[in-house]
């Protein structure tokens, strides 16, 4: 079964050239990415749209609307388009899919889930990953999100664990095409739950790397306690490497919760702390 194509205003403004020019009636083609760059095809141009090479043809008020919508992703099927975006029932919150010059992220309540201000999501989360080289043995993902950290850690992992509270931020993932390896890769197993929870179950000593990214401080208190640091380090291998995402340490919050969350990494056990500001985080070493 072919991907569906998935477009933002990315993809489409440049399509927008094409609608009007008089080409004395001989069959034109384009070049266009049907999956938020990843790749590119030759779609078709009709006097009615823009022609893909599986069939669907996507009308030019179409191509208007999501041109328009620059914080949008749209899917593009037989019926027309439609936006990517879910409801989450479990955290009250709208999740949606905003595309970026690289990897879309992931918005939730309208705040972006990556870095996106003079870097991409990707480029983003090969700046996470970079903190605990090399990426070796069991991985604990403790926040799937999009799932990029769980698929680049997958690439020299034996196997990645990855949990995600929100079933709402997974459907979204479930429509990104950056995300597909999420669940296509077999060293990649999910758990859907709260973190603090998931981990408290997890085996003793049964990590090699962990990476926690968890949401801002305001929206998941628990996941920067001393509590659930003493839970990550006792997973954690003697050796193992933790990374630790907090937010711009230039800011006056970051600050605060870098200075706050490193004095309970070590309270918590961990022998070595540091500040990698780069990665607007900490690295923990057990």
């Amino acid at each position: 079964m072919d991907a569906p194509v998935v477009l933002s205003h990315f993809q489409t403004r440049p399509l927008l050239r094409y609608r009007d020019r008089d080409n004395g009636g001989e069959p034109r083609e384009v070049a266009v990415s049907p999956d938020l760059g990843l790749t590119s095809v030759k779609a078709a141009v009709e006097v009615d749209g823009v022609r893909f090479p599986n069939g669907v043809l996507l009308c030019w008020d179409a191509v208007e609307t999501i041109t328009a919508a620059e914080n949008s992703c749209f899917i593009v099927d037989a019926d027309g388009i439609e936006k990517i975006a879910v409801f989450s029932e479990v955290t009250n919150r709208a999740c949606s899919l905003m595309p970026t010059l690289g990897a879309p992220t992931l918005l939730l309540s309208g705040i972006p889930m990556h870095r996106i201000k003079g870097i991409d999501p990707h480029k983003d989360t090969l700046e996470k990953i970079k903190t605990v080289r090399p990426v070796v043995g069991r991985v604990l993902d403790t926040a799937t999100g999009l799932g990029y950290t769980a698929i680049e850690a997958a690439k020299t992992a034996d196997e990645v664990i990855t949990i995600e509270v929100d079933p709402g931020s997974l459907a979204i993932a479930r429509m990104n095409p950056w995300s597909r390896e999420l669940f296509e890769n077999p060293k990649i197993a999910q758990r859907v739950g709260d973190s603090f929870d998931v981990v408290e179950a997890l085996p003793d000593v049964s990590f090699t790397r962990i990476i926690h990214d968890p949401p801002m401080f305001k929206f998941a208190g628990h996941l920067y306690s001393q509590d659930f640091y003493e839970e990550l380090y006792r997973v954690l291998r003697n050796g193992g490497r933790l990374f630790h995402y907090i937010g711009d340490p230039e800011s006056k919050s970051g600050r605060t919760t870098t200075r706050g969350a490193m004095r309970r990494l070590e309270a918590a056990g961990f022998s070595r702390v540091v500040a990698r500001p780069r990665a607007f985080g900490v690295i923990a070493i057990k």
